[in-house]
Formats: C-alpha cells, structure tokens, sequence
C-alpha cells in the first residue's frame, strides 16, 4: 500500500508540474548531441566538448544518456525523459527501504514501522524530485543521485565491486558527486582497495579521454555562475560577484571531510545529507533543484540513521529549504535560513546521540552488511525479513564478520 501512495503521489505532482517544466533539457538536448557528434559537425562535439563547451556543467554518461532521447521530437523526447526520471524516484525510495531493511538485518525491527517511515519520508522526497527531475529536466543531478541510491544499497550488502562501480558512475554523471565518495570508507576495511580501484577506474575512462584529446577541457572546472544574493555564501563573508576560484574544490574537500567524519563516528547514512549541504553552503547560486540531493541526504538518514517513526529531517528539509522559497520574500534571510539548516542538521547527524538497540560488537565504520547469515525470508519491504514473521529467527550472534 505505501509503494501505491507513493506512486499515486508521483503521479499527481508529475501532471501538475510537466507542462512547465523542462527548464533546463535544452542543456541535456545540446550536449547529448554534441557528445555523439565526434568528428562531424564544427569540430565542438565529440572528445572536445568541455573545451569548446564549459557552459555544459554535466557529466559525459548523462550526455551519453540524454543523447538516446534526441532521435525523437523536441517534446516527445522531454516528455519521455521526465516520465523515466519521475519512475527512478519511486526507484529510490524502493531502494533506501531495501537498504534500511538489510541494514537492521538481526535487530529486531519492525517492518512494519520502517514501511511507515519509507512512506513519510517519501512524501516529503518526491515533491524535490520532481523539481530536479519534471520542472528542471536535470538529468545529471537524477543520474548521481541514483546511482549514489544504488551505492547505499551496495554499502548494506557489504558488495565492494558494486559500491565502487555505482559511485563511479555517480561522479560520471555530475562531478558534484565526488562529496559522497566516502560511503567506500563504510565498508569492511580489507574491501577498500577492491571498491577503490573499480571506482577510479571507471571515472579514469568516462573523463581522461575529454582532457586527453583537448587540454583545453579543464576549462570547464573554471565555468564561474553568478554568487547570488540568497547564497549561504554571502552569509560567509564572500562577496565575490562570480564564483571565486577556490570554491569548487572547498565544496569537495568539505563534503569528504564530514562524509569522513560521519563514517568514523558510526553515522555513514549521514555521509549523503552532509555532501549535499557541504554543496548548498559553499553553492554561490541558490537554485530549488540543489535542494533534491539534501532530501535524498535526508530520506536515507531517516531510514536507516535512527529509528524514529516519524522521519522530522526529511520534512524540515522540505519545508525550510524549500517553503522559505515561497515564504521568505528577503534575500538575505534565505541565505541565512540555508546556512543555519546545514548548520543545525550537520551538527546533530554527526554528534546527537544515536540509540542502536539489538546491535552487538558492531564497528563504528561499518554497517552490518550481511554477508554469512542463514537464509532470509522475504519482509514486506521487499527485502529481508526483520520482524516477527514466520520462519526460522536470526542465528544468536549471527553477524557479518565486520560486526563481530
């Protein structure tokens, strides 16, 4: 029943929203084209797009991707786009609770009440999806931020290859990526080097071939936007007309630093939330669609983070970052709304204590990916069963060799 009010709710804010939306495609359209071009056309195309091109912020697998919709119409291929990217929505939701459920593998949850949470908290995810993925046409962002769902679910299931594969393929799509790349650091340690390598391979050869064929392409690194009077930014003192030189690598270097930390304090399902806001403070321009990654951030947080029935994060993420939108007329107090909302959620995920009950000997790096217990059987969140159903219980004691 929860996935069908999801949908429902899909649905309905997919109708309202696409008739006026598709805001940003023509970016998706132009360089899904120019990607495919190669040595045809002006010479712009192909391996020399970020040179001739810096304005096209993407990553090469979301052009790859866009690229397949150009051989239809202009608006049949957006209308198609935004129908497909809707769908991964409800994906993702799908995922963070299959994740959740592997996750309390052992500890006696109730499915019951984690379908509750994945219900809440996808109600509050799916309006800021809808922005990203109907009335932006986003491509990029929707590519990363569900391929980082898969990486979660990869996390949980303690699946090296996959969990380097699927950030690879996140930093491939939108560069912005790169702040979650400590999600690698929450699996057992002897499996570091493993997801590493797939992950760096992988971004090796979506990016070297663009810098190898024209050196020029690093200048897309350089591509400055506008610092907006409602950035948190300018609450920080930076009053730069455009984006200074130095904020695109702080953006990365701070959402590693506090992925990191989060996965060293045992709170690895707060390294999205915390790359997401390391994005929006540092961000010079205040765009809806950024807030999209903060709620993945915060669906995740709140479904698999803590135990609460109610996930309040989620909705005060909506709300605050979203409602002052509509709600706060003044510039200024919106840049200082957003800069106290990362402040607040980022202190508590990282330091609020956390209660985990019926976890036993678990590290404080790892999640209880299950990967030597008896078979499961099917819980109703499609995942493994973790409440009192029928069938044999856990092993006492029984846990993932990362948890022992």
């Amino acid at each position: 029943m929860h996935l069908i009010l999801l949908t429902a709710w899909t649905v309905l804010w997919f109708v309202v929203v696409e008739p006026h939306g598709g805001f940003s495609w023509h970016y998706l359209r132009t360089g899904g084209a120019l990607i495919y071009q190669g040595d045809a056309g002006d010479g712009s195309g192909g391996l020399n797009l970020y040179a001739h091109h810096p304005e096209l912020q993407m990553g090469p697998l979301s052009f790859l991707t866009a690229g397949l919709f150009n051989p239809f119409p202009e608006a049949t291929g957006q209308l198609l786009a935004a129908a497909l990217m809707s769908l991964l929505g409800l994906v993702i939701v799908v995922l963070a609770g299959r994740s959740a459920a592997h996750h309390f593998l052992g500890t006696g949850t109730n499915h019951q009440r984690l379908r509750q949470r994945v219900l809440i908290a996808g109600l509050a995810f799916i309006p800021m999806w809808i922005e990203v993925a109907v009335r932006f046409g986003h491509l990029d962002d929707v590519l990363a931020l569900f391929f980082t769902a898969l990486a979660v679910r990869a996390v949980t299931r303690g699946n090296a290859a996959l969990t380097g594969v699927w950030l690879a393929l996140a930093m491939d799509s939108k560069p912005t990526a790169l702040a979650f790349l400590p999600l690698l650091l929450a699996l057992p340690r002897e499996k570091w080097l493993r997801a590493g390598l797939w992950c760096a391979g992988l971004v090796a050869l979506a990016w070297l071939p663009f810098f190898i064929g024209d050196s020029q392409s690093f200048a897309a690194a350089k591509f400055a936007i506008p610092n907006h009077p409602a950035s948190a930014l300018r609450w920080l003192g930076v009053g730069d007309p455009e984006t200074p030189g130095w904020d695109r690598p702080a953006q990365a270097a701070l959402g590693l630093a506090l992925g990191s930390v989060a996965v060293w304090r045992g709170r690895w399902a707060a390294v999205v939330l915390l790359g997401a806001n390391a994005r929006i403070v540092l961000d010079p321009s205040v765009y809806t669609y950024y807030t999209a990654s903060v709620l993945l951030g915060t669906l995740l947080w709140d479904v698999i983070g803590q135990r609460r029935l109610v996930p309040w994060w989620s909705w005060l993420a909506l709300l605050i970052l979203y409602g002052s939108v509509f709600a706060v007329p003044d510039d200024a107090a919106r840049g200082l709304i957003r800069l106290a909302f990362v402040a607040v959620s980022t202190a508590y995920v990282l330091f609020w204590p956390v209660r985990e009950r019926g976890r036993r000997g678990q590290g404080r790096r790892r999640p209880p990916a299950r990967t030597d217990e008896g078979p499961a059987h099917e819980g109703p969140m499609g995942g493994p069963d973790t409440g009192p159903w029928p069938g044999p219980a856990p092993t006492p004691g029984a846990g993932p060799p990362a948890g022992r």
